[in-house]
């Protein structure tokens, strides 16, 4: 039947002590230890990426107010350019404005001198009209 040895069993769970105090310190000790130094550093480097990310943030935050401080200068110099343009073109347009009607009215007074001229040349040459009048009457 079955034949059990006591000597061949002890000394066979003396060996599976000892592989596993061997396996032990050899194996399963340095790879723990590796895989706690890598959970570690996995940890460690979380927590870097989120500060990273914190100061991505913080940064983009102050590139936003820089764009909108900028935004608004940039408005406001563009107000102010538009109402110095404006100021420049109502005080051009005043001034030409202010040469027509002076070239007008001098245009008036001159037409009004023509008139009083061409008056004064047709009354003085009235008496000559009234004579071809009558010279073209009296050949009708």
């Amino acid at each position: 039947m079955l034949d059990l040895h006591v000597s061949l069993m002890l000394s066979v769970a003396v060996i599976f002590l000892l592989m596993i105090m061997l396996l032990n310190s050899w194996l399963y000790k340095p790879m723990i230890s590796f895989m706690e130094d890598r959970d570690e550093t996995i940890k460690k480097d979380l927590e870097e990426a989120n500060q990273a990310t914190d100061n991505v943030s913080e940064l983009k935050a102050e590139a936003a107010n820089i764009l909108a401080e900028a935004k608004s200068e940039a408005a406001a110099m563009r107000q102010k350019a538009v109402d110095e343009a404006k100021t420049l073109a109502e005080s051009k347009i005043e001034g030409k404005n202010d040469e027509i009607a002076k070239a007008y009215e001098a245009f008036k007074a001159e037409l009004e001198e023509e008139r009083v001229q061409l008056k004064n040349s047709l009354t003085s040459q009235l008496p000559l009209f009234k004579e071809a009048l009558k010279a073209k009457y009296s050949q009708i």
